[in-house]
């Protein structure tokens, strides 16, 4: 099979690590190129690691690469996204809260033969609750605590003057949808997201988040209710050097970006 031309947009603590990884090699995939907010950070970046590819703004992607990995921030997931679906291109979404409201990306990746690949991220099972999906769920249910500064500046918090400094015991901090989950944490809980997407919808799997003193890790516990199947499943992920991320987050994609070109693929 042919190379895949993969493009990093962003070059934060995930972009950095997928970065380091392509230099070093993953069968069947090679870097591109790079896209970042500081375009001479990103050089100097890529001089340091002895990294060889060019920094490109966000609509030049397309020109470079087969499929973008947005690494980047929730805002700006439209303008890494819609030139390349409107390009045929794959992009791999991390930020896939973002997807919640906008609907219309899938449909262009539909009229365009492009197409958004969601990673398994900081969670697992999800191919559990999409087999059981192809039955009939009842419910989808996750619980997530996570360090207070993880947390902290998220949209939620700011809008109802909910403070999370100083705790000296867990509290709960949202109580309802992933979709309104994904709108209130866009940086904390794309986990919910992919969840609800694997699963029976944004509106219908519920979440609860709790600001936790007492964990080190972003910690995650799932509840699905099945006709095939009842589980239950949980995991305790080690932040990156953004506290708002797990590092298995960066493992996932390239674990993904394995799976593309592989021999053979473990997993649905």
């Amino acid at each position: 099979m042919p190379t895949v031309r993969v493009a990093i947009a962003g070059l934060g603590a995930i972009g950095r690590v997928l970065a380091r990884a392509l230099r070093d090699g993953v069968a069947g995939v090679e870097l591109a190129c790079v896209s970042a907010r500081d375009a001479g950070k990103a050089h100097a970046f890529l001089d340091a690691e002895r990294i060889a590819c060019p920094v490109v703004a966000l609509g030049e992607i397309p020109g470079h690469a087969d499929l973008a990995v947005e690494c980047a921030p929730a805002a700006v997931l439209e303008s890494i996204c819609r030139p390349m679906l409107e390009a045929g291109r794959q992009v791999m979404v991390l930020s896939c809260g973002a997807l919640l409201p906008r609907p219309d990306l899938i449909e262009l990746a539909k009229a365009h033969g492009g197409r958004i690949l969601v990673p398994t991220g900081g969670l697992l099972g999800l191919d559990a609750v999409a087999a059981a999906a192809e039955g009939r769920i009842s419910s989808v249910r996750m619980t997530t605590r996570k360090p207070p500064n993880g947390l902290a500046g998220a949209p939620h918090l700011v809008a109802n003057g909910i403070s999370v400094e100083g705790l000296d015991a867990p509290k709960l901090v949202f109580s309802g949808s992933a979709r309104e989950a994904a709108a209130g944490f866009p940086a904390n809980v794309n986990v919910a997201a992919a969840l609800s997407l694997a699963g029976i919808g944004p509106d219908r799997t519920m979440i609860d988040i709790w600001a936790d003193p007492g964990v080190t890790r972003n910690c995650h516990a799932i509840e699905v209710e099945a006709d095939s199947a009842r589980f239950t499943l949980t995991i305790e992920n080690a932040p990156s050097e953004n506290p708002k991320t797990g590092r298995i987050v960066a493992l996932s994609v390239i674990a993904a970006l394995r799976k593309l070109n592989a021999p053979l693929r473990v997993g649905t």
